[in-house]
């Protein structure tokens, strides 16, 4: 799976870099999807991604899991999201993508789609083990993800291949999480 993920990724960082033909429908989605929502609904969804709102939440099950002994795993979870930056940044210098609404580049892949899977998704591997109904931290974390990718594109401050390299990148890390906790289960 992971694979698969990074062969997307590549791929679409290649379209971005080439100026291949996949931008072209990408754009005219994105501009057709632009400012068409209920904005100040998009905002608050596009906020969800902030790294002063995701963040917070991480912290807390990482936390909670440190108290739980699980503190490997809460380790691997704040690596993981410091992985983030580390490897958004640079991206995002390297493809000087613009974005939909303004002259400003540095927009793939979406930092805050990035931000939001993996801050949401380490939450709910943390937390899953302790809880009868350990399906809904997975729901929430996919919830909470979609709703962020909706909002940025729904305003225009992402374009829809971008937040789908998000979705890539993210998948690769939460995936490397939780294979990195799963050597010894996830509580240890």
């Amino acid at each position: 799976m992971a694979g698969a993920l990074l062969a997307l990724f590549l791929v679409i960082t290649w379209q971005v870099l080439a100026d291949g033909p996949l931008l072209d429908p990408d754009e005219r989605l994105g501009l057709e999807l632009a400012t068409s929502g209920p904005g100040g609904l998009a905002d608050l969804f596009a906020d969800l991604g902030n790294m002063q709102v995701a963040v917070p939440v991480l912290a807390c099950a990482v936390l909670f899991a440190w108290f739980r002994r699980a503190r490997r795993a809460a380790v691997y979870a704040v690596l993981t999201m410091a992985a983030v930056p580390a490897l958004v940044v640079p991206l995002k210098l390297w493809t000087d993508r613009q974005g939909p609404l303004t002259e400003a580049t540095g927009y793939y892949p979406s930092g805050h789609t990035t931000t939001a899977m993996v801050a949401y998704g380490a939450a709910a591997l943390l937390l899953a083990p302790y809880l009868r109904r350990s399906w809904m931290t997975l729901v929430a974390a996919v919830l909470l993800t979609a709703a962020t990718s909706v909002g940025l594109v729904l305003r225009g401050y992402h374009w829809p291949l971008d937040v789908v390299a998000g979705w890539c990148l993210s998948g690769v890390l939460l995936l490397a999480l939780r294979a990195g906790t799963r050597s010894g289960q996830l509580p240890k």
